[in-house]
């Protein structure tokens, strides 16, 4: 039998109760559902697991309005970290969860058009970058990103349980990793959905926290150029 990883701050979920959910949304389909839910136990995932799962999923009914489409939405996100490898293989985590749910949805019976959509919504979570008038990228982006603005203390029990999904590397190699993706987060709003937005200014104050340790502890504070950092803002 496998684990279930807990989330930092929150109660880990039973699988009945996940599964229950998966079937109220897509009903007749139990079986995809165990076969997710089953990923989300793999023993590596100490973060990415099923607590993450139910956080992102109670965070899209939050956040929602009605411009949204909350069933695609929902759907994205059983998928979006259903593949999660360490290393990612010649593809990334979020390409791989994109191309399952496009297997999955196409032996469902699902219209192209759903299943390219959802596959959509599933490679967003890799840059968290949303364009032009997407409602519907924007909620789970919020929802994949809301243990950002966390407070202080929960905000450190994630970081510490994504460092133990890599235990092969080092502390050094995870820093500067670890750097590139705050970086690549940092400035303007991380959140865009209208209820979403009041948590930018915790999560920008927590990236801008655990990057400036991260820079200390590279020693790699002259190598920077100050415009091309935007955390502090």
């Amino acid at each position: 039998m496998t684990s279930e990883p807990t989330n930092p701050g929150s109660t880990s979920p039973s699988k009945g109760a996940l599964l229950a959910r998966f079937e109220d949304l897509l009903p007749g389909h139990a079986d995809t559902g165990h076969e997710l839910i089953e990923r989300y136990c793999e023993p590596h995932r100490h973060y990415h697991g099923l607590s993450h799962l139910a956080d992102v999923l109670d965070r899209i009914d939050e956040f929602a309005a009605g411009k949204h489409d909350l069933f695609t939405v929902r759907l994205a996100a059983w998928f979006h970290d259903a593949v999660y490898e360490i290393p990612a293989r010649e593809i990334s985590n979020e390409e791989a969860s994109a191309r399952l749910a496009i297997r999955t949805l196409g032996r469902s019976g699902f219209e192209q058009e759903e299943i390219g959509e959802v596959a959509r919504l599933v490679r967003l979570t890799e840059t968290h970058h949303p364009t032009g008038s997407d409602p519907d990228g924007e909620l789970l982006c919020d929802a994949d990103l809301a243990i950002l603005a966390t407070p202080a203390d929960e905000y450190r029990r994630y970081v510490d349980a994504v460092r133990q999904e890599y235990p092969r590397i080092s502390d050094e190699e995870f820093a500067a990793g670890r750097l590139q993706v705050l970086l690549g987060l940092g400035g303007g709003d991380l959140f865009r959905t209208n209820a979403g937005r009041k948590l930018n200014p915790a999560a920008n104050e927590n990236l801008t926290a655990e990057a400036t340790a991260l820079i200390e502890q590279l020693g790699v504070a002259d190598q920077l150029d100050p415009d091309a950092w935007p955390l502090v803002t």
